[in-house]
C-alpha cells in the first residue's frame, strides 16, 4: 500500500511515524489479507472511521475500521514552557505589554 492511498488528516500521519512516513497496515477481519484504506471520515480530531477494502480478489470484503487516539507515550513539546513561549510569540507588541503587566501584578499579590 502506498503513502498516497492514505487520504487522511495529520493525526493519522503522526500516529504512523510523523516525518518518517510509515504505513498504517490493516488486515481484513475475514481472511487476514492486507486491506487498503480507501477513505477516512474524521468524527473528531482523535477519532476516525477508515473505509477499507480487502486486497484478496476472492474475498473482496469491504469494512469500516475505527481509529482512535488512546494515550500519549511522551508529552507534547507544546506543553509547559514551550506552549507559553509559543503563545507569547503570537501576541502583538501591545498585547505582550498587557500580559507583562498582568504577570507583574499577579507576582506582587
Amino acid at each position: 500500500m502506498s503513502a498516497d492511498k492514505l487520504k487522511s488528516g495529520s493525526l493519522l500521519a503522526l500516529a504512523c511515524g510523523g516525518g518518517i512516513m510509515r504505513i498504517f497496515k490493516i488486515n481484513c477481519p475475514e481472511c487476514g489479507s492486507p486491506a487498503t484504506i480507501r477513505k477516512s471520515d474524521w468524527k473528531d480530531k482523535k477519532l476516525a472511521d477508515l473505509y477499507c477494502g480487502c486486497s484478496e480478489v476472492e474475498c473482496g470484503h469491504t469494512f469500516v475500521f475505527n481509529a482512535t487516539f488512546s494515550h500519549s507515550l511522551s508529552p507534547s513539546g507544546l506543553t509547559g514552557n514551550k506552549l507559553v513561549k509559543f503563545l507569547i510569540e503570537q501576541l502583538k507588541p501591545d498585547e505582550k505589554q498587557l500580559a507583562l503587566g498582568l504577570l507583574q501584578n499577579h507576582l506582587e499579590n
